[in-house]
């Protein structure tokens, strides 16, 4: 009779990739990353453990959104405070917040809890084609 595996955190074994985001679709490319940051690609997934693996996301000043988005969606947050309330246009934010714009829409795919606080950590945004992790030797994650 097998037997369901779960791993335990000791066991994890990370790889680290890197994703070019030029001309990408940003929902498109999330989900593939929110995927593999969550480990589900592995054979070994287990729900209550971190067995995600790393991920670099290089050139988001490139990646693209369909229809009229740029217009019609506002992103909003709160201070907590009276009127403290800001909003933000899609245009606004891919023109001076990439890389806040391009982790919270990763960051919506990922458990909203303690979990997901540390598979967020494994996730690294540039808006340039550097990055300085080439010591860990990054496979290419080709998304459709």
């Amino acid at each position: 009779m097998r037997q369901t595996t779960m791993l335990k955190p000791a066991e994890v074994v990370r790889t680290w990739y890197v994703v070019d985001a030029t001309d990408l679709i940003l929902g498109r490319m999330a989900t593939e990353i929110a995927t593999v940051l969550r480990g589900k690609h592995k054979p070994a997934w287990t729900p209550h453990v971190d067995c995600g693996d790393y991920v670099i996301v290089v050139n988001a000043d490139k990646v693209k959104i369909t229809g009229d988005q740029d217009a019609k969606k506002f992103y909003y947050s709160h201070s907590g405070y009276p009127g403290g309330l800001r909003v933000r246009s899609t245009k606004t934010m891919r023109e001076k917040y990439t890389v806040e714009w391009v982790e919270k829409a990763i960051k919506g795919m990922l458990p909203h809890n303690k979990l997901g606080n540390e598979m967020r950590r494994h996730l690294f945004v540039y808006t340039g084609p550097d990055h300085p992790h080439a010591a860990q030797k990054p496979v290419e994650l080709k998304i459709k």
